[in-house]
């Protein structure tokens, strides 16, 4: 029989073959008829006898191979961890790096300045891999943004307002304001690499519309487009409209702190309205806190993907295909506007 490299077996068959050279040598076999019968080197036979002369059957089982799992690495456990929080909690130019976002690059000197290691960006890339990290597109957040200010609308102001609606049987709408150009091309193209794909956009019928939107907890989403610039009594014009379609059941409106959100004649109203409507506002500078922005974004998404239109009139069909598809699928919009945004579970 051909003798077996036990480094080349399974840890399972290996430690078979040690249990098989313990019971012929029990029954008086010879090392060599043991040799000639399991297949294992005299070297593998003399190892495993020994093995159980010093620990009983236990010790035939072999040991994992090769590295020990962290062995190897240039950093220590402890620099992991320091590293690892560095880029959790701080951001590069918040510790003096001329660097927008952590990249491997940015890693990698972070690494070399503040340890003295110099490594690949290959193996700065594993050690992300290994901590958990993935590339991920940042939320944008404006420098004016006061964090405290955050923190108390998510844990005081939003819970006091959805409260009160349940109370009171208002439904909650989030809302905002956008612009629709048909020269807005988004998205990428596949194309031979090396050749960069061209598109086509409108150059002498750039058409613009407004649209004013609002979506709820539950998804279902309400709009206005709007040919003219959007001003006061357009907004007002599109909170009559929500009362309306809202047949008796009060309205808690969130809006970000657009100028004309706070124009008088806009207060005026809602005061003579304070029955059917109350207007709520976001902290400054914090678009992420309004699931309505990402309804936007989608939109235009979906227009800026297809053929560029010339015309107001196929504009504003695009615009509310697109709406009325996500109106009729509020189970899309719910999953897309609450279960993304950490903030806000669907009342």
């Amino acid at each position: 029989m051909e003798k077996e490299d036990a480094r080349k077996q399974s840890r399972e068959v290996l430690q078979e073959r040690r249990k098989q050279v313990i019971r012929l040598h029990r029954k008086g076999v010879g090392v060599m008829q043991i040799v000639e019968q399991t297949g294992l080197s005299w070297s593998g036979v003399n190892a495993a006898l020994r093995l159980f002369e010093q620990g009983g059957a236990a010790a035939l089982k072999p040991h994992a191979r090769g590295k020990k799992p962290g062995s190897g690495r240039s950093l220590t456990p402890e620099q992991e961890r320091a590293i690892r929080m560095t880029i959790i909690d701080k951001r590069p130019e918040q510790i003096k790096m001329e660097f927008a976002l952590w990249s491997r690059p940015a890693v990698r000197e972070l690494i070399e300045r503040d340890l003295g290691l110099k490594l690949s960006v290959r193996s700065v890339g594993d050690y992300l891999a290994r901590w958990g990290f993935t590339p991920q597109k940042p939320i944008k957040k404006a420098y004016e943004q006061r964090p405290e200010a955050v923190q108390a609308w998510l844990e005081d102001e939003y819970p006091a307002i959805e409260a009160r609606a349940k109370r009171e049987g208002a439904e909650i709408h989030w809302g905002d304001e956008t612009a629709l150009v048909n020269t807005d091309v988004r998205g990428r193209s596949y194309a031979p690499a090396g050749q960069t794909p061209v598109t086509r956009a409108v150059g002498g019928t750039r058409q613009k519309l407004s649209m004013i939107a609002t979506v709820t907890n539950q998804g279902k989403t309400r709009w206005m487009i709007i040919d003219e610039a959007f001003n006061a009594d357009k907004l007002i014009e599109f909170m009559q409209a929500l009362i309306k379609d809202a047949q008796g059941k009060k309205i808690f409106l969130i809006l970000d702190n657009l100028r004309v959100h706070h124009s008088k004649p806009v207060k005026e109203w809602a005061a003579l309205h304070k029955e059917d409507i109350e207007l709520f506002y976001l902290p400054s500078y914090s678009p992420e806190l309004n699931p309505e922005e990402r309804l936007n974004a989608d939109l235009k998404l979906a227009i800026g993907s297809k053929v560029p239109v010339r015309t107001k009139a196929k504009l504003r069909a695009a615009a509310t295909e697109h709406m009325t598809m996500l109106e009729n699928t509020p189970e899309r919009v719910k999953k897309y506007f609450g279960d993304k945004h950490v903030a806000y579970a669907a009342s």
